[in-house]
């Protein structure tokens, strides 16, 4: 294995898995995304896809999880009153 690299997930200078979960549903990264008000999911989408590409909207909706306790889609109805909206 190479120097730095057994496993744990560390690398030298860098941070790990947990560290930026933490970042984006507690942290600094959580206070740009605001979660639990309306737009929240986009603007996660919008700040972690600079990092992420494509794979931001699954990791968003994780992250909203973890932060608000519900999915995007419960929390939307929960927003709306619970009926759905139309055009």
């Amino acid at each position: 294995m190479a120097r730095g690299r057994q496993g744990n997930g560390r690398r030298g200078g860098g941070g790990n898995a947990q560290t930026l979960r933490d970042y984006w549903t507690h942290g600094t990264g959580a206070a740009k995304i605001r979660w639990g008000t309306p737009g929240d999911w986009s603007r996660c989408v919008r700040q972690v896809s600079k990092y992420m590409g494509p794979r931001a909207k699954g990791y968003c909706q994780l992250r909203h999880m973890a932060a608000t306790g519900m999915t995007t889609s419960a929390h939307a109805k929960a927003t709306r009153g619970g009926t759905r909206k139309r055009r």
